[in-house]
């Protein structure tokens, strides 16, 4: 029986699901908030109160979603530990903004260094090392004797992790601490502290790897990057060092959300599962469609207009904030059948699971690499896997801006 057939739903509290106000935490594991249904047909574009204060517009179709997304009268850029900006004037120098909350024209420049590295192209040559180090997992939890393991720890952490040391070039003798630092920031047991300390403790070695990258640049990433700006004679560290945070939080915690609640919505889908162990050329469709199903990062389109807007029939005045929920949208009926259903045959491209417009996520070819590759590998390898706990008890990440989980015992 699967979730959906269960009628299951978490228990939490009304303070746990900031009832009334958004962002609005899930009832279903795999689902958007109910709200957002009911919204999207009768206000697609409202406002609504924030958890943490003040008011928000919140967009819910997809169209809408796509249309102010593309808008360029808004603002990016959100204040550390704030959902929004309270005033456009006080953006800091471009020089303090991150690349993902950059505006043009800074952002168009900044982008344009960092973009070829992620072409379909050069990130196909990947595959073999993706491949190894899947492999390389999946043979560790195939020998632990048991016939059960924590998928989490054993398969969706290492394998972005490994992937993006090599990414970025991290030496072989300093990825150990590397990847302590990186299991701190995606563990949602993580105490705030814990993850302070872990933020700090990041930036420190990345300013030291690219210090060493610029005395001697390799064949990776950041010295690539490294050598452009050199080259433009417009080398800044901080900026290096901010793109290569960027790129460790977007391209690592996300494929690690994406891999373990992935595995558990195809646990809960067996018709769907089973039509893609007899066919696994479905794979690119599937990572596709698991995208669009669970929409793990939906909101982190928080944007800021910075002009007056007129959209969808509503008038948004200057430093409103806006909130284009991308889990809405995916689940839209008018642009997919039966939205609430996991179908690996669908077109599901047209999903914004990796955003829209100029901050369109740069890694979405390696998140999709690496999605493949672990899905295949896995359900040909472990046919016979199972989930090893009720769904319904595991540890659920809701409180940041990447929903996941975070502990998947399966067996086999």
């Amino acid at each position: 029986m699967t979730w959906h057939e269960a009628g299951a739903e978490f228990l939490m509290t009304d303070a746990e699901t900031g009832a009334g106000a958004f962002p609005i935490g899930r009832s279903c594991p795999f689902d958007p908030p109910k709200e957002y249904a009911a919204l999207r047909a009768d206000r697609p574009i409202t406002r609504a109160p924030l958890r943490t204060g003040g008011n928000t517009w919140v967009l819910t179709s997809h169209e809408l979603v796509r249309r102010i997304l593309t808008d360029s009268r808004l603002t990016a850029y959100r204040p550390p530990g704030a959902l929004r900006m309270q005033d456009p004037d006080e953006l800091p120098p471009p020089e303090k903004i991150p690349l993902v909350a950059l505006d043009p024209p800074e952002h168009t420049v900044h982008r344009r260094m960092v973009a070829n590295e992620f072409t379909v192209k050069r990130i196909r040559g990947m595959r073999p090392f993706i491949q190894q180090v899947v492999d390389n997992c999946i043979d560790a939890m195939l020998a632990n004797g048991r016939c059960s393991a924590d998928l989490f720890t054993a398969l969706a952490v290492p394998v972005p992790s490994q992937v993006i040391c090599e990414l970025l070039g991290v030496p072989y003798a300093d990825r150990e601490r590397f990847l302590r630092i990186a299991d701190v920031l995606v563990d949602g047991g993580s105490t705030e502290q814990q993850v302070a300390t872990a933020i700090d403790e990041l930036r420190e070695f990345l300013a030291e790897l690219v210090a060493g990258k610029a005395r001697a640049p390799e064949q990776d990433l950041l010295s690539r990057l490294i050598v452009k700006y050199q080259e433009a004679d417009t080398y800044q560290p901080d900026q290096v060092i901010s793109t290569a945070q960027v790129l460790l939080n977007a391209g690592h915690e996300t494929t690690t959300s994406m891999i373990g609640l992935g595995t558990l919505a195809l646990l809960d889908n067996p018709d769907q599962l089973a039509a893609f162990k007899a066919n696994p050329s479905l794979a690119p469709q599937l990572v596709e469609e698991l995208m669009r199903f669970l929409t793990i990062t939906d909101t982190v389109c928080f944007r800021t207009a910075t002009a007056r807007i007129d959209i969808g029939g509503v008038t948004i005045e200057r430093g409103d904030a806006i909130l284009p929920l991308s889990a809405a949208a995916n689940r839209d009926p008018a642009v997919y059948e039966n939205p609430d259903a996991l179908d690996i045959h669908r077109s599901a491209r047209k999903h914004i699971a990796f955003g829209y417009g100029i901050h369109q996520c740069l890694g979405q070819n390696l998140a999709r690499l690496e999605l493949e590759i672990v899905f295949t590998t896995l359900f040909a390898r472990i046919p016979d896997l199972r989930l090893d706990a009720p769904l319904a008890g595991l540890p659920y990440k809701s409180d940041g801006m990447i929903y996941g989980v975070t502990r998947v015992p399966v067996a086999w």
